[in-house]
């Protein structure tokens, strides 16, 4: 009886609505975030007669209408419409078209209401994102259209470019073509990641690996010294190839613990007689 009486106003306070700690109903909490949530058009927002916002996922974007105007919202270019809805489809016309053709094919949500003084809210949802609008009517001061950018697409392509500039770029800064030597034999397992060839500069050695190789299974490269004892070398990765900061009669690849795979690599006779070795 004495642990019940106890237990007793821990579980009724557990039982407390959360209003009671934080002073706000259910109902002014979602209002406000509806609040802090909602876009409002800005001066510097606009080109021309366009808002354009910048799209964030979870935000509400303002659009202002009148009647006898429409108001036209434009999706992205390439994005394909999948459905719209609203509060109130009695005391507003909803359409769409679409502008343009191929890549450059547009969707257009066409807004207008019958009166003013008008509240509700536009949800529209296409094969990309979800957009969430609250429409409101004035009584003769509508938006002309909407628009928005989108900075995760942005960066997307931002990042895109940048791959692909760095495979297009040489794995080498002013490498000499005339000074490679190719006299290097692999010898060993025959794992997937099993190297195409290893060459070197006079300075620099190379491995290329297949164009499947992932960070996932790369292999650590250990360079074997005179006493046969392997040391694991300093090397950086640069989209497919090994770049080793320095020249070596062997080394081997190892990957694995309890059934280790091992390539070895070897520098032939021929390139250690041009170099002195």
């Amino acid at each position: 009886m004495i642990i019940r009486s106890m237990l007793f106003p821990i579980a009724a306070l557990a039982c407390v609505p959360a209003q009671a700690h934080d002073g706000a109903s259910p109902v002014r909490r979602v209002a406000a975030a509806n609040r802090s949530a909602t876009e409002q058009p800005a001066a510097q927002g606009f080109i021309n007669a366009t808002q354009v916002y910048a799209f964030s996922e979870g935000m509400i974007f303002q659009a202002y209408t009148a009647p006898g105007a429409v108001t036209d919202i434009a999706l992205q270019p390439g994005e394909a419409l999948v459905a719209v809805a609203s509060g109130d489809t009695a005391r507003w016309v909803i359409g769409d078209t679409t502008s343009g053709s191929g890549d450059t094919r547009r969707t257009h949500i066409l807004v207008k209401p019958f009166n003013a003084g008008l509240v509700t809210n536009l949800v529209i949802t296409t094969d990309r994102r979800t957009y969430h609008l609250r429409l409101a009517s004035t009584a003769r001061t509508p938006m002309a259209a909407i628009s928005w950018t989108y900075p995760q697409d942005e960066l997307l392509s931002l990042k895109r470019q940048a791959e692909v500039a760095r495979s297009a770029a040489p794995i080498a800064a002013g490498l000499d073509v005339g000074q490679l030597r190719f006299d290097y034999d692999l010898s060993g397992d025959r794992p997937a990641w099993r190297p195409l060839r290893a060459f070197d500069d006079g300075q620099k050695t190379y491995i290329e690996f297949p164009s499947g190789l992932s960070q996932g299974e790369a292999p650590p490269l250990f360079v074997l010294g005179a006493d046969g004892k392997a040391e694991l070398a300093n090397y950086r990765v640069r989209e497919r190839y090994y770049i080793v900061d320095r020249l070596f009669d062997a080394a081997e690849l190892r990957l694995g613990l309890k059934k280790q795979q091992v390539v070895r690599i070897t520098r032939g006779a021929r390139a250690k007689h041009r170099r002195g070795a």
